[in-house]
C-alpha cells in the first residue's frame, strides 16, 4: 500500500454543506429551497430569552419541522456573545445554556456550534484561544464553525474548533469557487495519488439577509449550481464530522491491508485508486 484516503457514503470524494445563523423566521423559505434541491443545512440558533426580543425568529414547531426534513440544530450561544471576549466562566455559561435549552426543547443530543459575533477572530478581557478550546472540549462540544472566507478553503478542518467556511453566499468569488469545485475530480485514478484527500465546499450566512437584500434568487442560483452532482455528497456539518471520526476510528493491522470498522457508519475509502467500504463491525482483507 502507498496511499490511502478517506471517501463520503458511496465512494464520493466530494461533499456540500451549509449553515445559517441566528434562526431568523426566513430560515423557514430557506429550508424549502434546500429541501427542493435536496441539500442539507445546519441552522444555528440562539437561547429563547434573546430570540423573544427577535420578532423575526421563527417558532420552535418550524424548527422542529426543519429538524424533521433532515437539517441540523446547532449551538450560536445563549446571548450571541463572542466567546474571544469572555471570561471563561461567560463562555462556558454562554454555550452550556443554550445547548441545554435546545436539547430540552428539540428533544435531542446538539454537540454542534458557530461561534457568534466573530467567535475567535480576536481576543480580549483576558480570554484566549487556549482556554475557549478547553472549556468547548468539557462542554462535549464536537465542532465549531467560525468565519473566514476568500481563500478558496475547501478541504476537511484539522482543527474541528476551527472549522472555516468556504465563502458566504454573497462573495464575489462564489461563482468562480463552485466551478473550480465542480471541475476537481476525485474518481479512483486506478494508480497510488499523493492529493486525493476528500473535499468540502461550505456555505455560510444568515437567511435574513436574502429578505433584506431581495436576493431570493442568489441562493436559489447557488443551490442549483451546486445540486444533483452524482461525485458529491450533501450533509449537515454534524453528518461531516461524525462520518471523519468513523474513517479515523478504523483500525488496521500492522501491514496496512487489513481493516476493522469499530463503528456504527459504513465507511468508505480509496485505497491505491480502488474503492472499498468497510461496514459496521465488519474485518475486511484488502490485498
Amino acid at each position: 500500500m502507498r496511499y490511502r484516503f478517506m471517501r463520503f457514503p458511496e465512494g464520493k470524494g466530494k461533499a456540500v454543506t451549509f449553515s445559517y445563523d441566528d434562526g431568523s423566521k426566513h430560515d423557514v423559505r430557506l429550508a424549502e429551497i434546500f429541501n427542493k434541491h435536496n441539500l442539507k443545512c445546519t441552522f444555528n440558533l440562539n437561547g429563547e430569552a434573546l430570540r423573544a426580543d427577535w420578532d423575526y425568529c421563527m417558532s420552535t414547531e418550524e424548527a422542529k419541522a426543519i429538524l424533521d426534513a433532515g437539517h441540523e440544530i446547532a449551538i450560536h450561544g445563549l446571548e450571541h456573545r463572542a466567546p474571544g471576549t469572555l471570561r471563561s466562566v461567560e463562555g462556558i455559561k454562554e454555550i452550556l445554556d443554550c445547548r441545554r435549552e435546545l436539547e430540552k426543547r428539540y428533544g435531542r443530543i446538539i454537540r454542534g456550534y458557530a461561534y457568534p459575533d466573530g467567535g475567535i477572530s480576536g481576543f480580549c478581557n483576558g480570554a484566549t484561544k487556549e482556554e475557549v478550546y478547553g472549556y468547548l472540549r468539557g462542554l462535549d462540544i464536537a465542532y465549531a464553525r467560525s468565519l473566514d472566507e476568500g481563500n478558496f478553503n475547501i478541504s476537511l478542518p484539522d482543527d474541528w474548533y476551527d472549522w472555516h467556511p468556504t465563502a458566504h453566499h454573497g462573495s464575489e468569488k462564489i461563482d468562480n469557487y463552485i466551478d473550480a469545485f465542480l471541475a476537481i475530480d476525485r474518481s479512483p485514478k486506478g494508480h497510488p495519488a499523493s492529493d486525493a484527500v476528500p473535499l468540502v465546499f461550505y456555505v455560510w450566512g444568515h437567511s435574513a439577509e436574502f429578505s433584506h437584500d431581495d436576493s431570493w434568487s442568489r441562493i436559489e442560483y447557488i443551490c442549483g449550481r451546486l445540486a444533483g452532482e452524482k461525485d458529491v455528497w450533501y450533509a449537515t456539518n454534524m453528518e461531516i464530522y461524525e462520518y471523519s471520526k468513523a474513517y479515523e476510528s478504523l483500525v488496521w493491522n500492522a501491514e496496512g491491508n487489513m481493516v476493522y470498522n469499530p463503528t456504527l457508519i459504513d465507511v468508505w475509502f480509496d485505497f491505491d485508486g480502488k474503492l472499498f467500504e468497510v461496514k459496521s463491525g465488519q474485518t475486511l482483507t484488502l490485498c
